[in-house]
């Protein structure tokens, strides 16, 4: 029986209890208050006893690769040394904190977002292939816009050691650990996945990008913990016949382990950025508040498009209902195959949930476990948990749409603002244990 509060090793690094925060937008950008953003959105984590927070995807280049507004590039090492003083607030409250490396590839905001086309004209996303028919077709509808650059053989091996470049940066920095952006159509992902994989170098097998990405991390950052996202596209559209099933997925974890990935996150998605990565409520009050009205509309390019988004997402919010720890099931296979610490995240809103999948009080799942959005609406929910209480958060996904514009990730559910102003009040968020 292993319990919440119980340490937890991965790789050289011990991490003080099985609560972690799982990477989200923290919209801090590269600006000059990006360091104290990204304080005010994670110490207050930290401060209520997480044990480990893994910092949202960061971008290892240096143009392009942003799934989304405010994202945080880190291919500046002078950049990334600011940092040291985030690593140093978490570090003094006692927590661990690992930075989560990404590129967007074909999910980039010069596929979908308007207004930033019409900025940076010339971008153009990196590519695994060309990409699938489905997207062409988009393309050809001007739903979207493609301009891709297929990587060459000599790109890929670049890109890694590029990623390699950053985790050494990060290490410098404080940083106790890497965690890769592998899910959530992710280049990664898109190396992974038969969907978009259609090389014909020895990149086709896409666990040989993780495999490189992996040898140059530890060639710049020696044997600082390595986790990465592991996804299985089970929420695959009909119409996509060529996708990565559970089985891929334990395939793909059994070899990141024998590669030398020290902590794994599986993860059920889809081939697109759709709300398989966040199961829930139509978000009806974030489309439908005012003040963004114009900027939906400059982001999807129209007050049509933004409609027709607007619907697409109500569509599919009927497919994804939550279900609490959606990916147990695909982190029992990999526990089954591996012998490195496996994290389950998705859907958790309760301490009695948590305790399930640790196994407190059922089949062991994982050996961790994660929330995300919960921490927009209470960034000091580790003390409750910890305390045993439930989240507030009730997976609407009102905090998540208004983040295409570039709005910061928060709360905007008005009886949850009520409630967690009422509990800070009283005290709720201080820790007793």
């Amino acid at each position: 029986m292993t319990a919440l509060e119980t340490p937890l090793q991965i790789g050289g690094i011990e991490v003080p209890n099985r609560l972690y925060r799982a990477p989200v937008l923290e919209c801090a950008g590269n600006g000059a208050a990006a360091v104290d953003t990204l304080i005010d959105e994670l110490e207050p984590t930290a401060a209520s006893g997480v044990g480990l927070l893994f910092q949202g995807a960061s971008i290892v280049t240096d143009r392009g690769g942003c799934a989304a507004p405010n994202m945080t590039r880190v291919h500046d090492p002078a950049f990334v040394e600011r940092l040291e003083r985030l690593t140093g607030t978490i570090h003094d409250h006692g927590g661990r904190i690992f930075l989560q490396l990404a590129h967007g590839g074909l999910r980039s905001m010069a596929t979908w977002h308007a207004e930033y086309r019409e900025t940076h004209p010339d971008q153009r996303q990196l590519a695994v292939s060309r990409p699938p028919w489905q997207l062409r077709a988009l393309d050809r509808l001007g739903l979207i816009s493609l301009q891709p650059d297929v990587l060459s053989t000599n790109e890929v091996w670049e890109l890694a050691e590029q990623f390699g470049r950053c985790a050494g940066y990060a290490v410098d920095a404080g940083y106790d650990g890497i965690h890769l952006s592998a899910a959530n159509m992710s280049l990664i992902q898109q190396f992974l996945s038969p969907f978009y994989n259609h090389r014909s170098d020895e990149f086709r097998d896409g666990v040989r990008f993780l495999e490189a990405i992996h040898d140059a991390v530890r060639e710049h950052a020696g044997d600082v913990p390595l986790v990465t996202k592991v996804p299985a596209e089970t929420a695959a559209p009909s119409f996509v016949r060529r996708h990565l099933t559970r089985r891929d997925g334990v395939a793909i974890a059994t070899r990141a382990a024998a590669i030398g990935y020290d902590g794994l996150v599986p993860v059920e998605v889809s081939p697109f950025w759709d709300m398989s990565i966040v199961r829930g409520a139509f978000p009806d009050r974030a489309w439908d508040a005012s003040d963004l009205q114009d900027d939906y509309a400059a982001v999807f390019g129209s007050r049509l498009r933004a409609r027709a988004v607007q619907l697409l997402n109500r569509l599919q919010a009927r497919r994804f209902g939550r279900d609490p720890g959606w990916n147990a099931d695909f982190c029992r296979a990999v526990s089954e195959r591996v012998d490195v610490p496996v994290l389950l995240e998705g859907g958790l809103r309760t301490r009695t949930d948590c305790d399930r999948y640790l196994g407190a009080t059922g089949p062991t799942a994982a050996d961790a476990v994660g929330m995300a959005r919960p921490f927009y609406a209470e960034p000091r929910l580790g003390a409750r948990l910890l305390d045993g209480a439930d989240a507030l958060c009730e997976s609407c996904n009102n905090c998540t749409v208004p983040q295409v514009t570039g709005e910061p990730g928060r709360c905007r559910t008005p009886a949850i603002v009520r409630e967690q102003a009422r509990l800070r009040r009283d005290g709720a968020y201080e820790r007793t244990k």
